[in-house]
């Protein structure tokens, strides 16, 4: 213990026989003489990163003119007014919190390799901040780094002149302006890079004899601003086409010069053949607001609350979420006193009050979610006073897009917390979407084929549209992706669909052969084969009924026939089927199409009964219309409330032109001249025009029977079911068959054995 003393004892008597005999002139010449050297240092350094640099990275200037003050106060002594080892320490955490806060804003993982380029701090910056983020993570480890630094610029503030503190912070203004800048540089390099790895994972990559980099249709910086918007859609509309296929545009190649270089490829994404840079730019698509909500809801939270009390229901508003259209308000059911005993608030006592509750709160309706899948409370929609208007640039442009998409992504709108609602169609795999006149159905169809659109050429995409409308649908005649045109003749529909479960069966026979399950496992294969007879990767493809209950006013029995067999078998085919009725009645929406399509969107009805036919549960006649719905999806049994996304006219044209472009450009490209498309099932309905040389054959399949029908001729022939029906009527002129009498009652065979011996058909004809 003595020994101890004595040792603190000598160094203290040192140190002040050195403090005593030190000259603070000759220590304040040599820090100006470091000063001095590590200025020259860095201004003459032509190549490379100074020393100084790589320690300390953009700060380095900063400890210079640390140094060279620190140097000249201690020369001028007294005179300065100013002498405090505090002041130089506080200077020296006031750097190294810059420093390593630097390295920490920027990095939110550890990253133990060393940068020597004096980014982010430098290596001291690199080295401390490191140590911070991995022992208390980005942002615990950024407090206690500003804590530090606040602690330096107290001290320095509390022995320095005002003139010397006004003179320091002047001289870190451009310092830290140029070190905000190449942040904002990194950071928007980091997300390109990070975009350009989600866009390979969602489009793959082509083979690597073509290599290129990639442009990520996501990031809003790339994109032009509202006032340049209406300029860059019509000059990317009108635009002169492409002579050559590979030939990028100039802004695409700009862009693509930002990333780097391209990365693994996801496997459960779609591949497309084209690249990122031949789809529609984004520029196309109006811009999304991006704010949803934001209205004071403690009014209503206290109204809410208040109005369940007078009811004797006591609940607690636990958590709001505001979306375009509505606000769901979160309640918590309490416990009340009965009998001495202390019991919950039942659920259906609070679903009970809606009415209620929407005459309190003078809302047209509200909706009631009890409970909130995953969530320990019971939701209460309340529509918002203003509606925002929810564009499809917006939910192309996030995240959810790429993380949720898939094969067929499809972009359906933002949800009560306004984030987006993404679904893709293989997953569906069939769409059903039912409502009254004008609540959006069009809408939702025309917003659908646009997020097709944008995501996929005709190579991997093709599409078949129904309208008997005859008004929606026909402004797509004319894209590259649509088989023929819009079918609008009630005629063709059954040619149509026919066609459509012949290419099911080819694709099934090509499955075979190859020895794969579906179209994902087959393309895959088929890209890796080589050589001239190697078959080819197969599109999607897309069918799109505008009006269901106009088909089933015609031909139900047939219709719904065709239709069934298409959504029990051809999802592995990639073929689905996405189907819209404003008459959501037991006759148009049978049982047998509800138990094949699974994903349904219900936008407003007018009554419960309706609503339960669609989602065999109540809700939709609560709905506020202009494009707010129900989505029942797949993969769970809950209902989701969704506004949907609003492509105005201009956008889809807009759309329809780029492609036709892209059509055109490459037909000359080929030396090709487009012509007018012919439907390929209108060879079907040639072929069933003459049918007098089969009505031997069926007479042969209809002795002997007392009743037929047109599905059993068609078994029984291996004929399609348009050429099958077209029999049967001639039969039926014939007087071989009887009338069609209805109910699913066949129809009476009106020859018998005898007569066909006797010689009678030859008098049929």
């Amino acid at each position: 213990m003595s020994r101890s003393k004595s040792n603190a004892n000598t160094l203290s008597a040192l140190w002040q026989e050195l403090t005593e005999n030190l000259n603070h002139g000759m220590i304040g010449i040599f820090f100006i003489l470091f000063g001095g050297f590590f200025l020259i240092t860095v201004r003459a350094t032509s190549s490379g990163v100074p020393w100084l640099v790589e320690m300390l990275g953009w700060t380095a200037p900063l400890f210079i003119l640390v140094l060279l003050a620190i140097g000249l106060i201690l020369i001028i002594g007294e005179r300065a007014g100013y002498w405090s080892i505090e002041a130089i320490v506080g200077a020296q955490l006031l750097l190294l919190s810059l420093a390593m806060g630097t390295f920490i804003i920027n990095n939110d993982l550890v990253d133990w390799t060393p940068n020597f380029d004096g980014s982010n701090g430098g290596l001291v910056g690199w080295s401390l901040g490191s140590i911070l983020v991995a022992a208390l993570g980005q942002w615990p480890a950024f407090v206690l780094v500003l804590l530090v630094g606040l602690v330096g610029l107290m001290l320095l503030m509390r022995y320095t002149p005002l003139i010397y503190i006004v003179a320091f912070v002047l001289s870190l203004v451009p310092a830290l302006r140029i070190a905000w800048e190449k942040s904002l540089q990194r950071r928007e390099k980091a997300r390109e890079l990070a975009a350009a790895k989600e866009h390979e994972g969602l489009f793959g990559m082509l083979p690597e004899s073509q290599p290129h980099s990639y442009v990520s249709p996501q990031e809003p910086e790339n994109l032009a601003s509202d006032s340049t918007l209406s300029d860059a859609k019509k000059s990317a509309v009108d635009a002169k086409p492409r002579t050559k296929r590979n030939q990028i545009p100039k802004a695409a190649s700009d862009n693509a010069k930002k990333v780097s270089k391209p990365t693994k490829r996801s496997r459960s994404g779609p591949r497309p053949a084209r690249k990122p840079e031949q789809l529609p730019p984004i520029d196309l698509l109006e811009e999304d607001s991006g704010i949803y909500g934001g209205a004071d809801d403690r009014a209503l939270r206290q109204r809410i609350e208040q109005t369940l009390d007078d009811f004797n229901v006591p609940v607690k508003v636990i958590h709001v979420e505001s979306g375009p259209t509505v606000t769901q308000f979160g309640v918590e059911p309490q416990y009340v006193e009965r009998a001495g005993q202390r019991r919950k608030i039942r659920v259906n006592r609070i679903v009970s009050l809606a009415d209620d509750l929407a005459l309190a709160l003078e809302a047209a309706s509200i909706r009631i979610e009890a409970p909130v899948p995953g969530r320990p409370y019971v939701g209460i929609e309340v529509p918002n006073s203003t509606k925002t208007l929810v564009s499809l640039r917006g939910i192309v442009q996030s995240r959810e897009w790429v993380k949720e998409g898939g094969h067929l992504t499809l972009g359906l709108g933002r949800n009560t917390a306004g984030k987006p609602v993404i679904m893709d169609l293989v997953s569906a795999p069939h769409v059903l979407i039912a409502g009254a006149t004008g609540a959006g159905k069009s809408v939702c169809i025309n917003t659908i084929i646009t997020s097709l659109l944008m995501m996929h050429g005709p190579e991997t995409l093709q599409l078949l549209m129904i309208d008997p409308k005859m008004v929606e649908l026909p402004g797509y005649n004319g894209i590259p992706h649509l088989i023929g045109k819009v079918v609008t003749d009630i005629e063709q529909v059954m040619g149509l669909l026919t066609w459509l479960l012949l290419q099911m069966d080819d694709r099934y026979r090509l499955f075979k052969e190859q020895g794969t399950r579906n179209i994902v496992t087959y393309n895959a294969k088929v890209k890796k084969l080589r050589g001239k007879d190697a078959p080819k990767p197969l599109p999607f493809m897309v069918l799109i009924v505008d009006e269901l209950a106009d088909l089933m006013m015609t031909a139900a029995d047939d219709v719904e026939r065709q239709i069934c067999r298409l959504a029990q078998m051809a999802r592995a085919t990639g073929i689905h089927l996405i189907l819209a009725t404003q008459r959501p009645s037991t006759d148009v929406v049978t049982g047998l199409i509800k138990a094949n399509f699974p994903t349904r969107i219900a936008f407003s009805v007018t009554s419960q009964i309706d609503s339960r036919v669609i989602m065999d549960s109540p809700g939709a006649e609560r709905l506020l219309g202009s494009g707010d719905m129900l989505l029942m999806r797949s993969d769970s049994s809950k209902l989701s409330r969704v506004q949907g996304c609003f492509v105005s006219d201009e956008e889809i044209q807009a759309v329809v032109n780029f492609w036709k472009k892209e059509a055109l450009a490459e037909a000359r490209e080929n030396g090709q001249s487009i012509q007018p498309t012919v439907p390929p099932w209108n060879s079907l309905l040639d072929r069933m025009d003459d049918g007098d040389e089969l009505v031997y054959d069926a007479m042969d399949v209809l002795r002997g029977m007392e009743t037929c029908s047109t599905s059993m001729l068609q078994r029984k022939m291996r004929i399609g079911y348009p050429r099958a029906a077209r029999l049967m009527e001639e039969l039926e002129a014939k007087k071989i068959v009887g009338p069609d009498l209805g109910g699913g009652q066949g129809r009476a065979v009106l020859i018998n054995r005898e007569d066909s011996e006797d010689g009678e058909e030859e008098d049929l004809f």
